[in-house]
């Protein structure tokens, strides 16, 4: 209640009041020597216009009013326990009382809502303003453990842009705040997923206000808490959107873990080689796949993270600092200084460099061995430049998100992207591990360099490939002549690889093209005809697995081996007797010995000279009949109606005893690799075949002839 004010002192007041929720999104308590006249709502506190004396002298300057109101808030701060979270937005209310409190609805004049702004709902008289909380704002709410999420039309998000592009003439979008993490959504499907999220971590409104076991740190300046993950013995704080990008700068996917220890592997195996390995983390988000390449191979790499985010840079540091590893800032410092620091306990364990600079522009100005490119979609706009510095003999991998693009959802995105024409497919995943390489390789090509692909993998999330750089035009233009059409047939699914030359061969090995009327036949790609394994570098990484305990990608690098090979055998080994045969979990792994070779190519980290990289291309050459043959076949897409087709192991057993090259793939569980065409598979498959009615018709048979009898 406010006593002593005017009307018009009264309406600033509250004017005031709905603008701090409007702008600070939470709910602000204005003071009498904030508002002037208004004064909180103490009955019993009245202020005066007039000066009391004091004593003799009259000049003292303040109020009474204001002393015992300086007095009372100071007890009340001093009785009130700190609160370590924001206060809860207006909109989320637990009853309609509460909704209708927001505003004096029994008093006269016209009333705003408290929840629109006033373009969007004009001041109208009390009746009507009632009507317009219980049909709108009260009906339209997501609810959580009791609390009504009720709809905002507040400015609390960001200004929508209008068709022209212009900020100012576009509209505000109505939303949603989370009781939980308080961030604001705009859909009501999309809030319901988003506290599903936060139940199924455990966490509800008790997690954020520190009474869980959930750890977290003091709140960052922006007013968010941060939250401690660990993976790979590596801890980093993420803030409680990081699963939302839109929302977000330090985004960060649990799912992506099998991509990270991946690539970690890839980079162990090239450490092996050249040490130390100068290796650039493009896209660091929350810095967790440079932290985790410093913590666990130290002294072997020099390890760069940039982004372009202020906001990721400084979560960046911050998880240094939470590993124990010192950030270096761009100047190189000696290895072997001590270059511990107050904000530290203890000597830091490793170096990282981090820079908040654009991917492109980083990759032009220094050269790496090692480069990973994950933005969030497609990579293609990142590749020349990653192409334009990189060393010899280095390794570049990729990671491309955009699977909508990828796995053939959005053709125009995918001929934008890719410059590829594909089509859905039952080898859809291979398909599209094929276009990432062919782009690649184009890119490659453009800076007079050719690849070899050491790993192609394909899963529901993304898809991975990792290269070796060979420098030169001869090399580059070998990585081009496996870039080829494939002729797909819509009917049965049959393909192959156009050969080169100028004439034009759209002959497949099926039937379907003379059968039926019209073509069922179409071009795809171009696509790169190649291997997309190294069965070497594959066995290497499954050391490196093992050594630092990633269980998790240990089947799945076995997998590989086995694809790469095209065998089901455990015991296959190719490779001069310099090589030592170790058996890891049923592989048998190649390491070199510690003798004269490993010392020749450890011997003070230098760089492999030309004649190596031509010996090198030229034992590539001589093992290209090694080669896995292209795409693979699902059993379940090719399978007799009215058939039980036999176990994958029984069939994969039939094929070999046909004398077929055969292997499991990743990119499929019900696929088989082989070099038989689909007529031959589809043979195989009939034979060994079981008609589903055979019992039921020999018992049908019997009780014929009983019925003679």
């Amino acid at each position: 209640m406010i006593v002593g004010a005017t009307g018009a002192q009264r309406r600033r007041a509250g004017e005031a009041w709905r603008l701090g929720v409007c702008q600070g999104d939470r709910r602000k308590t204005w003071s009498a020597t904030q508002v002037g006249a208004c004064a909180p709502a103490t009955p019993t506190l009245a202020i005066s216009p007039f000066r009391l004396p004091s004593g003799g002298d009259g000049g003292d300057g303040p109020f009474v009013a204001e002393e015992t109101l300086k007095s009372e808030t100071a007890t009340d701060a001093d009785a009130k326990p700190s609160i370590t979270t924001a206060e809860r937005h207006l909109s989320i209310q637990t009853k309609l009382e509460g909704l209708e409190m927001l505003v004096d609805l029994s008093g006269a004049g016209r009333k705003s809502c408290p929840l629109c702004p006033e373009e969007k709902f004009k001041a109208c008289y009390s009746h009507k303003l009632r009507r317009h909380l219980q049909n709108l704002h009260w009906k339209v709410y997501a609810e959580f453990e009791g609390y009504r999420m009720c709809i905002c039309h507040l400015p609390c998000r960001n200004v929508k842009p209008s068709l022209s592009g212009d900020h100012a003439s576009g509209r505000h979008v109505a939303h949603y705040h989370c009781v939980v993490c308080s961030v604001t959504i705009a859909r009501k499907t999309d809030m319901i997923s988003h506290l599903k999220r936060h139940v199924n971590k455990g966490e509800t409104e008790a997690s954020y206000s520190g009474t869980s076991d959930v750890l977290f740190e003091e709140p960052s300046p922006s007013g968010q808490a941060y939250e401690i993950m660990k993976e790979l013995g590596t801890n980093v704080q993420l803030l409680p959107n990081h699963t939302t990008p839109q929302k977000s700068d330090t985004y960060f996917n649990r799912k992506m873990k099998t991509n990270r220890q991946l690539v970690f592997c890839s980079l162990a195996v090239l450490a092996e080689e050249r040490n130390p390995v100068e290796c650039l983390d493009a896209f660091g988000a929350t810095g967790i796949m440079g932290l985790q390449w410093a913590k666990h191979l130290l002294n072997a790499v020099r390890v760069t993270i940039t982004d372009i985010s202020e906001t990721c840079v400084k979560m960046i540091k911050e998880n240094c600092k939470l590993n124990n590893i010192r950030v270096d800032g761009g100047m190189r410092v000696p290895r072997g200084s001590d270059g511990a620091s107050g904000e530290v306990e203890g000597v830091p364990i490793a170096t990282v460099e981090v820079a908040k600079m654009d991917a492109n522009v980083i990759m032009h100005l220094r050269p790496f061995d090692y480069i990973h490119l994950d933005p969030f979609g497609t990579a293609v706009n990142y590749l020349d430049a990653a192409f334009r510095n990189v060393r010899n003999l280095g390794i570049i991998s990729v990671t491309s998100t955009d699977t909508g693009s990828l796995y053939a959802k959005s053709p125009n995105v995918t001929l934008r992207h890719y410059g590829c024409h594909i089509v859905r497919t039952e080898y859809y995943r291979e398909l599209a591990a094929r276009m990432v390489v062919a782009t690649v390789a184009r890119a490659a090509a453009r800076c007079n360099k050719g690849i070899e692909v050491l790993l192609a993998v394909a899963l529901e999330h993304f898809v991975l490939v990792v290269v070796r750089v060979l420098r030169g035009p001869v090399q580059a233009d070998e990585s081009a002549k496996k870039l080829r059409k494939l002729m797909h047939c819509q009917w049965c699914e049959e393909r192959v690889f156009l050969k080169l030359g100028n004439m034009v061969d759209d002959t497949l090995p099926c039937n379907c093209h003379g059968s039926l009327p019209g073509k069922t036949a179409v071009q795809l790609g171009p696509l790169w005809s190649g291997p997309l394994f190294n069965t070497g570098f594959l066995r290497r990484m499954l050391s490196a697995a093992v050594k630092h305990s990633m269980d998790d990608i240990q089947p799945l690098v076995k997998t590989l081996i086995y694809e790469s090979e095209c065998t089901t055998l455990k015991s296959l080994v190719h490779g001069p007797s310099a090589l030592t045969n170790q058996v890891e979990c049923g592989v048998v792994i190649k390491t070199l010995n510690t003798g004269e070779e490993s010392g020749a190519a450890d011997q003070s980290g230098k760089r492999k000279i030309a004649d190596e990289s031509g010996n090198f291309v030229k034992k590539l050459k001589s093992d290209a009949a090694l080669d896995h043959p292209p795409f693979y076949y699902s059993i379940h897409r090719h399978s007799i109606r009215g058939m039980n087709m036999p176990k994958l192991n029984k069939f994969l057993q039939y094929l070999t005893e046909a004398g077929f090259r055969v292997s499991r793939t990743h990119f499929d569980p019900t696929g088989v690799r082989t070099d038989a065409t689909l007529l031959q598979f589809k043979s195989v498959l009939t034979k060994y075949s079981v008609p589903t009615c055979t019992n039921a018709s020999a018992t049908q048979t019997s009780v014929s002839v009983e019925k003679t009898v």
